[in-house]
């Protein structure tokens, strides 16, 4: 009677690392490289969908509303 709740609680905690993990490589407020990379978040287009989920943001017609540097 215990298996299936241990699968829950496994694929649950699973999840939750994948998660983090996927937070961890592709956020853009992550530097894990400050030398060649101090700045992430500037390299990121207007374009670059870089959330997990956006309901109604329609990232194709954003436009650039910041400087380079």
């Amino acid at each position: 009677q215990l298996i299936p709740l241990i699968g829950f609680i496994s694929v649950g905690l699973g999840s939750a690392v994948l998660y983090l993990l996927r937070l961890a490589l592709y956020s853009p407020d992550v530097s894990w490289d400050r030398k060649n990379n101090p700045e992430p978040w500037n390299k990121l287009s207007p374009t670059d969908q870089y959330k997990f989920l956006a309901v109604s943001t329609d990232y194709k017609s954003l436009k650039k509303d910041r400087p380079n540097f």
